[in-house]
């Protein structure tokens, strides 16, 4: 099974091709704006690196947010003209499973996972997993001295247990936490989704064959534009 993943959607561009459950090309490149214009040279080292040609995919698997919306609408755009072109499934992760999925096992041990990404405003984009990584709610965009309240909602409450952060917007996480009286610890896994653990996340839940649904962002709050006024009209 050969998989091109990508992501867009946050502070970085990532590509990789994943074939048979290993990484046989990748690449990652911290990045606040650019993503359109680097993604499809980075796709095309990928393939050339792993000798793959497009007709050879067995599917494209992207995230699909939360991140930055012109970052999304780019990689959704590319991850569907090319499964189109190619006929092939398109797979969707989102931007805080594969921060997670790349924490070490030997970090959590028994620990809550909380990742949080930059949202660009006063909030972040956050979401927590208990320790073998299972979602304990919905992603959220919510201000960082809120984020003590994801913990409560997996049965640890305000207690003093470790809790490992990730995600580029850690630092404000472990501020908030520290305030709520929340002892933990920043993770060594990348800030941004690596796309080969897009790929792998994408791969392990996809049965080749089976239906896929057209991936479509996950948008957490409105895009922060507001709508001209209408001019007054003059005789």
């Amino acid at each position: 099974m050969r998989i091109l993943g990508f992501d867009t959607a946050t502070n970085a561009c990532s590509t990789a091709i994943v074939r048979d459950g290993r990484v046989v090309a990748r690449r990652l490149e911290p990045m606040a704006r650019g993503h359109a214009e680097r993604l499809m040279p980075m796709i095309l080292e990928v393939m050339d690196e792993a000798g793959e040609d497009f007709s050879a995919l067995d599917a494209v698997a992207v995230t699909n947010g939360p991140g930055a919306f012109t970052g999304l609408r780019i990689g959704l755009a590319a991850a569907r003209g090319l499964a189109l072109a190619g006929r092939l499934p398109c797979l969707a992760v989102t931007t805080l499973e594969a921060v997670a999925a790349g924490v070490p096992e030997a970090e959590l041990h028994e620990r809550q996972l909380l990742v949080v990404l930059d949202a660009k405003r006063a909030d972040v984009y956050a979401q927590a997993f208990a320790p073998d990584l299972t979602p304990m709610g919905e992603p959220r965009a919510l201000l960082p001295d809120e984020l003590p309240t994801l913990l409560m909602a997996g049965g640890k409450g305000r207690d003093r247990c470790a809790v490992v952060v990730a995600g580029d917007a850690a630092g404000r996480a472990l501020a908030a936490l520290d305030a709520a009286g929340i002892t933990a610890i920043r993770s060594a896994a990348l800030d941004s989704p690596d796309a080969a653990v897009v790929a792998g996340l994408a791969a392990a839940r996809w049965t080749p064959g089976a239906m896929v649904a057209k991936p479509r962002p996950l948008y957490l709050r409105p895009p922060s534009t507001t709508t001209p006024k209408k001019r007054r009209r003059t005789r």
